[in-house]
């Protein structure tokens, strides 16, 4: 009797070994790598890709962010005591502007340390969300388009419709003044000028550029977001932030 149990035993040790050999063979022949160990970090990564997606479904072959699925993410590692801190690596196209300016928002808000990553483009509603984190670097050869808003779809020709305009172009260039080094007559010099975009009017700003007009903080990679984000979670530790499991108790004492 025992040695069957030792038998079936060593038989499901042969079995599981057989399946981590059939994960890791699976992860080198789909993903093309070696599955890393795992760990867990104080750190939560978010990334915008492609086109941000509003309260419209793009077509299943486009590359999405959508807005209801970065939402939830920002507001849990909002509240998680084991996150100290949120990278967002962006390479996005643009996309619906209010879904952008929301996730902006949000990001702009948060309590804990936020650095995001322009890598490959952080183009037209991206910018705000690439400025909204409290500190922000470009790769080199990243890009950003700054123009103004594009409206599609059926538009009534009348003047409320281009105050309605006016009043959405103003909400992005305030935000991005607001959240970065760059003044607001030269983000709308930069969002007006034409010649440089051939079927639309604009700048595109490269690497430096960026940095140089005062829209991204540094020029940078994934090593210098991490240190970065390290260096401001210290900085955020040191200032002691409220307890707010004692402030509750000091309101519920209060009311009782």
């Amino acid at each position: 009797m025992w040695k069957k149990e030792q038998k079936n035993d060593v038989e499901e040790e042969k079995n599981d070994s057989s399946n981590d050999k059939d994960t890791e063979l699976r992860t080198i022949t789909e993903l093309g790598q070696i599955s890393l160990p795992d760990f867990k970090s104080d750190i939560h990564v978010i990334n915008i890709i492609g086109q941000i997606e509003g309260h419209m479904v793009m077509a299943p072959q486009n590359k999405t962010t959508r807005y209801e699925h970065i939402m939830p993410q920002l507001v849990a590692a909002e509240q998680a005591d084991d996150i100290k801190g949120v990278l967002f690596l962006l390479n996005t196209v643009g996309g619906d502007v209010e879904a952008g300016l929301a996730i902006a928002e949000m990001i702009s808000t948060m309590s804990k340390p936020t650095v995001s990553l322009v890598l490959g483009g952080g183009h037209s509603i991206g910018a705000p969300i690439a400025v909204a984190a409290q500190y922000s670097f470009i790769a080199p050869t990243a890009t950003m388009t700054l123009h103004p808003i594009r409206l599609t779809g059926l538009i009534i020709g009348v003047q409320q419709s281009f105050n309605y305009f006016q009043k959405m172009q103003d909400r992005v260039i305030h935000f991005i003044v607001n959240n970065s080094s760059i003044s607001e007559a030269n983000l709308r010099e930069l969002m007006m000028k034409t010649g440089e975009l051939a079927q639309d009017i604009g700048t595109i700003v490269i690497g430096k550029d960026a940095v140089n007009e005062g829209l991204i903080d540094a020029v940078g990679g994934l090593g210098d977001a991490m240190a970065k984000l390290r260096e401001l979670i210290d900085l955020h530790e040191q200032s002691q932030p409220i307890d707010h499991k004692a402030v509750n108790g000091n309101v519920m004492d209060h009311h009782a």
